[in-house]
């Protein structure tokens, strides 16, 4: 069985990629996997780097354009929608503004994708701030909707530093099966192996003529000011000279600054943030280049990201971790395959009870 998927708001392809190389037989021999049929973003960029690395010569399946002037009825069938709605309004970083921001309601549009399509699954995803927005009722709210859809819900607040992913970055995913599907989704159990930021970034060593890999060119203050801050530390928990310290109030428990602890998972890697938030090395006086982002987010070298390197930037902290997004797609396979893993109750509870 092979599922052909569509992805709305699909950035450059942490979701896709992951698909495009996840599949497996059963004991029957019968293969299951995935097919892409189309994909969507607003970003000019971020389309670019999806065409040119999920689709390559089926450029014309990826549209780049608002998804509210989506034509629903020019695509092709489904069998899988997946859709990482835009978390700026549910992120714990911003304002949190949920269903009263700009970005809130775009949730909607997977709501009508799944209503025109009628996939047999379907992922979402989000940051972990979802959960508490609005008081709560936001996620409330979302999930309700996409209950009413015709799925049984399968949420999970993944931790993906449990999973060997280099990073720790939690998200809220959401697995739908459409009701009239025999199917049971089960999390699945962390590995509990710990992938250092050591080990993602430099084993193997990074090629010399790795695209997305250009140094960032830091003034004197910066390079001074990086030197007193140990692996691990930050701007505000190191002894700095008066005339390095950083005048910013309530931003002390911040990331400003911070360098990577060689020994552990990086933080959360971001797409946007001025000055001190790009995320610095352990040992060289410099914030990570492009490619190292990319690595802790577990795209492999081979993957090039199209636009300037702060675009680059931004599609790499918006992506699904490549390899996270793996473990859930093998488990959703697996699934349908009839082949058991192992599983671990579900962090969110849902009642798929009307």
């Amino acid at each position: 069985m092979i599922l052909k998927i569509g992805e709305l708001f699909c950035g450059p392809g942490g979701l896709g990629l992951a698909a495009k190389e996840t599949s497996l037989r059963n004991n029957q021999r019968r293969k299951f996997g995935f097919a892409h049929a189309w994909a969507t973003d607003i970003d000019p960029d971020a389309c670019a780097t999806y065409r040119e690395n999920i689709f390559k010569g089926k450029k014309r399946r990826v549209f780049c354009k608002d998804v509210k002037e989506l034509d629903y009825s020019k695509l092709p069938e489904i069998d899988l929608l997946t859709f990482g709605f835009p978390c700026n309004d549910y992120s714990t970083v911003g304002e949190q503004l949920g269903m009263d921001g700009e970005f809130g309601p775009l949730y909607t549009y997977g709501v009508k994708a799944l209503n025109t399509f009628h996939p047999r699954f379907f992922l979402a995803e989000n940051v972990s701030g979802l959960g508490s927005s609005n008081e709560g009722n936001a996620f409330i709210q979302i999930m309700s909707d996409l209950h009413h859809a015709g799925y049984r819900l399968y949420p999970h607040l993944y931790k993906f530093e449990l999973y060997g992913i280099p990073q720790a970055r939690h998200r809220i995913i959401i697995i739908g099966v459409r009701n009239d599907l025999d199917y049971e989704f089960k999390i699945p159990a962390p590995n509990r192996v710990k992938k250092t930021s050591f080990e993602a970034i430099c084993n193997p060593p990074i090629p010399e003529d790795a695209a997305n890999n250009e140094h960032t060119r830091h003034s004197r203050d910066v390079i001074e000011r990086l030197g007193y801050i140990k692996p691990g530390g930050n701007a505000f928990n190191s002894e700095l000279p008066k005339h390095l310290r950083l005048n910013v109030k309530g931003a002390t428990i911040s990331q400003i600054y911070k360098r990577l602890n060689p020994n552990e998972p990086a933080y959360t890697v971001t797409g946007n943030g001025g000055g001190g938030t790009h995320i610095y090395h352990w040992d060289e006086p410099r914030a990570l280049t492009n490619r190292e982002r990319a690595r802790l987010q577990t795209f492999p070298d081979y993957f090039v990201f199209s636009g300037s390197k702060e675009s680059v930037r931004s599609q790499i902290g918006m992506a699904v971790p490549v390899g996270g997004a793996k473990i859930i797609f093998t488990s959703l396979l697996k699934t349908i395959a009839g082949i058991k893993y192992e599983s671990i109750k579900p962090s969110i509870y849902f009642s798929n009870e009307d």
